[in-house]
């Protein structure tokens, strides 16, 4: 099998781990042909995004300690991971340079008072730049034939949309297939940067946050990829967060257009634009648990069977999450309204998880991430209220939202009433409801405090942990 293998920060957390993944790819590789897909480690790129943050401030004394903790992590992961003296050198001189490079970024972005998007991009790189040559040097030491690439050297061009580039993939096939398939084709294992891409112009570009899972369904898609394979630190995906329901199981299999909607909706196993990218194939996703290799973990198919007894699959829960709702009785027949309410909020970069309109026109209630209520509000306030159209824009920030995910709710009658007769059982007042046209998924609003009840309620409701097959 020709097999993606992409590995997220907590299985390249460390030395040792490194470690670990180089022997689970040796044993795949005996028999496959592989490509090797690296995050940043643990941590890194959320340091990255601060210490950017930080220079871009004027202050410059935080900068040399960070370069310092840096280059030691990496160079103790080296050692830890990398056992041939001369390969370890090597991949040792990589990190200096690589750092020295940041180094000189961040004193300059210091100087400068201002991060752009593109300078963003370039100094959040430098993670998955410094990770993915150490799993390289560590193959390397067991005398296994592998090459290592940042993503756009392998290939991958996006347009200059930084922070959250989109694939330019006919442009990209070309040059993957150009840079790769005859490595693939003689064994050597291309190593290559999730994460992180260029645009037309040469400028470093990056995928979105969780966009080496992006990195990986690309390659997939250009190198006609059997499976893709996304290790992380869970068995798959489950009916629901089993901190919550202890009697959670895993899914064996779902369909695309499923893991897509758990995948907007809380669940951490893939990114959503991974999925997307990857639906013009049918090349199946597997997510696996890199500390427990046994386990087959979940697969996610284009198209699958939907047995009569699944008819919700998985329940997530979103904390931390806050409800606005705008009102005006002047907002009913009026063209736009709703165009320039969201407007104002993606001016702000303010993202929408649910949105719920009144039937009179009188009112839209959407629920945006609880850090961005302050700022979601005070912008709206300046720029609707006093036009005569809005007269009021509430909060609540003491909420979070639950969303049922299964093909098997499309077209079943009675879901919705057994969605919210369990949850009234449980004497649960709901605040508000969304339900997408693909009738996929049912999304609602509750106080946080009643969440991980209602996620319980739920899941005892449609018997989801007595499934054989969920």
């Amino acid at each position: 099998m020709k097999l993606i293998m992409k590995f997220g920060g907590t299985s390249v957390a460390d030395g040792e781990k490194i470690l670990h993944v180089t022997n689970l790819i040796e044993k795949y590789a005996k028999e496959n042909k592989l490509v090797v897909v690296v995050s940043a480690l643990a941590g890194v790129t959320d340091k990255l995004f601060e210490i950017c943050k930080t220079a871009s401030k004027g202050e410059r004394e935080f900068i040399e300690d960070f370069i310092k903790e840096l280059r030691e992590k990496h160079v103790e992961a080296a050692h830890k991971a990398i056992s041939n003296f001369h390969v370890l050198e090597n991949v040792k001189l990589t990190i200096n340079e690589t750092i020295n490079e940041l180094k000189n970024v961040l004193f300059g972005i210091s100087y400068l008072r201002e991060v752009t998007p593109r300078i963003l991009d370039y100094v959040v790189s430098f993670g998955e730049r410094l990770s993915t040559p150490i799993v390289w040097g560590a193959l390397k030491s067991k005398d296994i034939q592998a090459e290592w690439f940042t993503g756009g050297n392998a290939g991958i061009v996006t347009d200059s949309n930084f922070g959250n580039a989109n694939p330019l993939m006919e442009l990209t096939t070309f040059q993957v297939k150009n840079k790769l398939q005859n490595l693939i084709e003689k064994n050597i294992i291309p190593v290559v940067t999730g994460f992180i891409a260029v645009d037309q112009n040469g400028a470093i570009t990056t995928l979105g946050r969780g966009g080496s899972d992006c990195t990986a369904t690309i390659l997939g898609y250009a190198l006609d990829a059997d499976e893709v394979w996304i290790w992380t630190d869970v068995d798959g995906v489950m009916t629901a967060d089993p901190k919550v329901e202890p009697k959670a199981k895993l899914i064996p299999q779902l369909s695309y257009n499923e893991a897509m909607e758990m995948a907007y909706f809380g669940a951490k196993m893939i990114h959503p634009k991974a999925v997307e990218i990857i639906n013009g194939k049918d090349i199946p996703i597997r997510v696996r648990n890199t500390f427990n290799p046994q386990n087959p973990g979940t697969l996610i198919v284009k198209e699958q069977k939907i047995s009569s007894k699944s008819i919700v699959k998985s329940i997530s829960l979103i904390r931390k999450a806050a409800l606005i709702t705008v009102s005006g009785a002047s907002m009913f027949g009026v063209p736009g309204t709703a165009a320039r309410v969201f407007r104002v909020l993606g001016d702000k970069n303010i993202n929408i998880l649910m949105i719920s309109q009144s039937s009179s026109e009188a009112n839209i209630s959407f629920i945006i991430p609880r850090e961005k209520l302050e700022d979601a509000l005070s912008t709206l306030e300046i720029r609707l209220l006093g036009g005569g159209i809005v007269r009021e824009v509430k909060s609540e920030d003491g909420i979070c939202v639950i969303t049922l995910v299964g093909a098997g709710m499309v077209g079943t009658p009675g879901v919705a009433a057994r969605v919210f007769g369990a949850v009234a059982r449980e004497k649960i007042n709901v605040r508000m409801i969304a339900q997408g046209s693909s009738e996929l998924s049912i999304s609602f609003v509750v106080k946080e405090e009643d969440g991980e009840k209602a996620v319980r309620a739920l899941h005892k409701e449609f018997k989801l942990d007595e499934l054989d097959e969920v």
